[in-house]
């Protein structure tokens, strides 16, 4: 019963340190809304996100650049990244609707990449004593993948939003129910 009970505080110490309770609640009120933005609006909310990586993209190309003369190692990756962040985002501030639909299919399309490649070592982790289920999963990842690679923009502009706003509605809700779990565990 003493382990209990000196776990518990330990969990209530470190629920103090480690993050307030209402920024847990405000980024799960924010995922709420923007869940609730791409599943109603999802061509404005997405041009509206493609803008904030651009600005990201662009802020982050500075700064990397800006880096060099504060710190000179790695100094040809700062380069090349900063350069490319720069061009990334000026190229998606300047062309926004376009943007919308390349960024998200180029998304769509390295997932289709990936579950290529997965499918693949699966496929080959079945010949190498995996058994039938890696194989099974080795060609419906390969099937996923084609499916995706040659769909992409298509999957990107219409199913990406969608279900990114299930996942961010999901994910905020789950956010505003940890935060008064955490709210409740500071305040024991």
């Amino acid at each position: 019963m003493a382990s209990t009970s000196t776990s518990m505080t330990s969990i209530s110490a470190m629920s103090k340190i480690i993050t307030p309770w209402w920024l847990i609640l405000i980024e799960g009120i924010a995922g709420i809304i923007l869940g609730l933005l791409l599943l109603t609006d999802p061509a404005e909310t997405l041009v509206v996100l493609v803008q904030f990586l651009g600005i990201w993209w662009l802020v982050g190309g500075i700064l990397d650049i800006v880096s060099l003369f504060i710190d000179r190692t790695a100094w040809g990756w700062k380069l090349f990244s900063g350069i490319i962040g720069i061009i990334a985002g000026i190229v998606i501030l300047r062309h926004p609707m376009i943007s919308a639909i390349i960024v998200p299919g180029i998304f769509v399309t390295f997932l289709g990449v990936l579950g290529l490649i997965q499918g693949v070592i699966g496929i080959i982790g079945a010949f190498q004593g995996g058994g039938w289920i890696s194989a099974v999963y080795g060609i419906v990842s390969v099937i996923f993948g084609l499916i995706l690679i040659f769909n992409a923009f298509v999957a990107g502009v219409i199913a990406l939003p969608l279900v990114l706003g299930v996942f961010a509605l999901v994910g905020g809700a789950i956010g505003v129910y940890q935060a008064f779990q955490l709210k409740k565990l500071q305040t024991t």
